[in-house]
């Protein structure tokens, strides 16, 4: 009998690489947690790389600072194609490409980035990296206020208020223009709850969260509530429930099961639709059951546990996150 794990088009929507690059994406033995030899151990079959750009200062040499940052990584990112020995991997710019990637055995790559502190305050910039890498989403912030928006998570050491701009500012708003045009999907992880709601209602395409929970099982300011919940539903929006103990757990401590919960908590309420998986690997994530890359099949064995059907742990899995890229590609007018 075929264990349906192996037959899925498994996609976790939030990755971080290794900064400085160490040059060991095709390495079988490193500490990284997410490799191509362990995405294929694991049968994990397309991942987001998040070029993850730090909270700088907002001035010109914060901006200067993440604007170099982000292309440097992301050259990195676009690297990582090719195959050595067994494996292969390949970087996508559409989801006809991860499907095709998926088909010819490859592990599909979706440029990303985290912080729309990488664009040094000019919005317009997110055209050209989604021209020139073919990137598919942004957050809007990290950890810390910017230029864009404010962030759920204010940096006491940036001297951040509370709030900044009451969700987002007017070059949040640019932004948010230049990303539709160029299918580049809205993040709202890490955003303020203000900065959510305002992307959702003027945001062109559903916005959604790469690596975010259920705020009503676990209190974190990271999580996103039940009225932002049922935003999502409304505007046909998602959340990829990620690994990471603290989001999931109050305390922390989250595991596997605890994720799943998160997850039918979530389909209950708004459909089964609007939820995914990340695991913000390399990045902080990493649970009892899924440590890294090559136990990806527990997760999937949790939702079956959980009473999740095939065709709902296939849409879980990579299916809406793959749907929403459609969306986000249709609407798009400079691809």
């Amino acid at each position: 009998m075929t264990d349906l794990h192996h037959t899925l088009l498994t996609l976790d929507s939030h990755i971080d690489i290794p900064w400085p690059d160490r040059q060991d994406a095709w390495t079988e033995d490193t500490p990284r947690q997410v490799n191509v030899p362990k995405t294929r151990k694991g049968g994990l079959k397309a991942v987001c790389l998040a070029a993850y750009i730090p909270q700088g200062s907002r001035d010109d040499a914060g901006h200067a600072e993440g604007w170099d940052r982000v292309q440097g990584m992301l050259d990195v990112i676009s690297g990582i194609e090719g195959r050595q020995g067994n494996h292969s991997a390949c970087v996508c710019r559409t989801a006809a490409d991860v499907r095709a990637a998926y088909e010819a055995g490859d592990l599909a790559v979706i440029p990303a980035i985290e912080n729309g502190h990488s664009l040094g305050g000019h919005p317009e910039r997110i055209a050209e990296l989604a021209r020139r890498y073919g990137v598919r989403y942004m957050t809007l912030t990290h950890n810390g206020h910017n230029a864009l928006a404010d962030a759920a998570i204010p940096r006491k050491d940036l001297a951040d208020a509370e709030t900044l701009h009451g969700g987002l500012s007017e070059l949040g708003r640019e932004a948010i223009a230049h990303m539709n045009r160029s299918g580049v999907l809205v993040d709202v992880s890490h955003a303020a709850k203000s900065t959510m709601m305002q992307a959702s209602e003027i945001s062109a395409t559903p916005v959604f969260a790469s690596h975010s929970c259920a705020r009503a099982l676990c209190d974190h300011p990271r999580n996103l509530d039940d009225e932002q919940l049922d935003r999502l539903k409304e505007t046909g929006g998602l959340i990829q429930v990620t690994a990471m103990g603290s989001f999931l757990k109050k305390g922390g401590g989250g595991t596997v099961e605890d994720l799943v919960r998160h997850v039918s908590y979530i389909a209950n309420r708004i459909g089964v639709e609007h939820v995914g998986i990340s695991s913000d690997f390399d990045g902080g994530g990493g649970i009892p059951g899924w440590k890294d890359a090559t136990e990806t099949a527990n997760v999937t064995h949790a939702l079956q546990a959980a009473g999740f059907s095939d065709a709902e742990i296939s849409a879980i899995w990579g299916g809406n996150m793959l749907r929403l890229l459609e969306t986000a590609e249709k609407a798009a007018t400079v691809l």
